[in-house]
């Protein structure tokens, strides 16, 4: 490819000592975004379509005699959403490292990366070779303490400035659930206030203002009323709105908590602007409420001490996930300040006001093992560092082949979390009922061009999240960037 080398070199220049190099303009990239949404789409040509389909018909036979068994025993499918692919879901017989192969033996660059747990690649030995250990000498649960639980709190909490002590949980939405319980529990108010448009788990309060701003309860089937009557949200980056209901919430019982990604809904999708968790600091300092940061994404994977490290912000609840773990089952925790947690405390009998969270799975010495292990490996080898300049290199040379070739797609990242937005989908402008309205039609195509398009990275090769977001890891080799970087060169020659 042209201008490697030069792009390589940029690459090389960003902060060593930091998993981002240097955060977005976001005021610029606002305004590529708007432009790229403004304009007509660019999918894949019609007459490229079919062969990208083709090339599942003749290589992925396995995997949709698969989907096709499974469609009869499991709703849609797939168990969970990151396995939708069109035009059928993979198979996968082996992740290792930076690699997946399907049960057709088909390999390729594994970008999707579990939605992010395995920030050192997938199935690292160092930690698989802890984990036989455990499994051999006590078993997966135990339902009793066990001295890794430990050792994993004592871990996490020497490395982010807000967690002072540490609840396991089993996923990030558990955690998310017991986090805002636990707000409304300390502060004996009710209201929640979230950022339009992030994702904190399926559970009834929260899933309100889910992946577009402003939306409100428009995914809430079968979730009463009365579940989200005390869930709020704000557009992204809006400090205004933000004290706007803060100040009419005290007139009627206060805010419990702010609840918000650090780099803003959906790992950054809409990225929030350099100052803007500082001043939501403020705010909830100002007005009596708890901040809840949401580092599901970004706990671990944006450095050892989380996005609250690289913003320098303290929140009073983080909640943890995916990487906890480092890829293995039941990652999930709730850290904060001390007097917030100990409304944790629980025992049959309890007096004290508490807020009941639990689970007999929470903790086990699999998941604990695996974790501490998963996180020692992460700081010894720098592993967010590492990821975050492979991602820088891979952003950069997607921009100059976007840029060689014409087209309005838009690259960028926070360290290993990048961005390629080719549709905008989850850009439109949803700021009313109004303007959410008259884009439902576009909304619906654009994600159509989105599927299409992550269809051609997997028939070149190159296995995303919805073809609009990709994870690097420590596995992620110059060499793999390099390879990974001539794939996407060959589907954008399909536009």
């Amino acid at each position: 490819m042209s201008n490697l080398a030069s792009i390589h070199a940029a690459a090389a220049n960003g902060a060593a000592d930091s998993a981002i190099s240097a955060w977005p303009d976001t005021t610029a990239l606002y305004g590529r975004l708007a432009e790229l949404v403004a304009q007509p789409m660019r999918p894949i040509r019609p007459d490229a379509m079919p062969k990208v389909l083709r090339w599942f018909e003749q290589k992925c036979g396995g995997s949709k005699r698969l989907a096709e068994q499974a469609k009869a025993v499991i709703p849609g499918g797939v168990q969970h959403n990151l396995a939708f692919n069109h035009p059928f879901p993979l198979a996968i017989r082996q992740a290792e490292g930076a690699y997946l192969t399907d049960v057709d033996g088909n390999r390729y660059i594994d970008f999707l990366q579990a939605g992010g747990p395995t920030l050192l690649g997938s199935n690292h030995p160092a930690v698989r070779q802890k984990v036989h250990e455990l499994i051999d000498e006590c078993g997966p649960v135990t339902g009793l303490l066990h001295e890794y639980e430990v050792k994993l709190a004592e871990l996490v909490c020497s490395h982010m400035p807000g967690v002072e002590m540490l609840r396991l949980l089993g996923s990030g939405t558990e955690a998310v659930m017991g986090a805002v319980r636990l707000a409304r529990t300390y502060t004996r108010k009710k209201w929640i206030i979230k950022v339009g448009g992030a994702y904190h788990g399926w559970s009834d309060q929260l899933v309100y203002g889910m992946r577009l701003p402003n939306t409100g309860r428009m995914e809430a089937t079968g979730i009463p009323r009365g579940a989200t009557g005390h869930t709020q949200e704000c557009l992204p980056n809006d400090l205004d709105a933000l004290r706007r209901k803060l100040q009419l919430n005290r007139l009627r019982g206060g805010t419990a908590a702010v609840l918000l990604e650090p780099l803003g809904p959906e790992s950054g999708t809409r990225p929030v602007h350099a100052g803007y968790n500082a001043e939501v600091r403020k705010l909830c300092d100002e007005f009596g409420a708890l901040l809840i940061f949401d580092e599901v994404v970004t706990g671990f994977r944006i450095g050892m001490g989380g996005a609250q490290a690289y913003f320098g912000v303290r929140p009073d609840i983080t909640v943890l996930g995916k990487c906890l773990t480092g890829g293995y089952p039941m990652a999930g925790a709730i850290g904060g300040r001390k007097d917030v947690m100990m409304s944790l405390v629980g025992g049959i009998g309890t007096t004290s006001r508490r807020a009941f969270v639990g689970g007999t799975l929470s903790a086990n010495p699999l998941s604990c093992v695996a974790g501490y292990h998963a996180l020692r490996e992460a700081e010894r080898s720098n592993a967010a560092v590492v990821a975050g300049r492979a991602g820088d290199r891979l952003r950069l040379g997607l921009e100059e082949i976007i840029r060689r070739r014409g087209l309005p797609y838009v690259a960028y990242n926070m360290g290993s979390i990048v961005h390629l937005q080719t549709s905008g989908v989850l850009l439109l402008d949803t700021s009313s009922l109004w303007k959410l309205f008259k884009v439902k039609d576009e909304a619906r195509r654009r994600k159509h061009m989105m599927e299409e398009m992550g269809a051609a990275y997997t028939a070149h090769g190159l296995v995303t999240l919805a073809g609009s977001r990709i994870y690097t890891s420590l596995a992620d080799t110059d060499d793999v960037i390099d390879d990974a970087l001539n794939r996407f060169d060959d589907v954008f020659a399909l536009v």
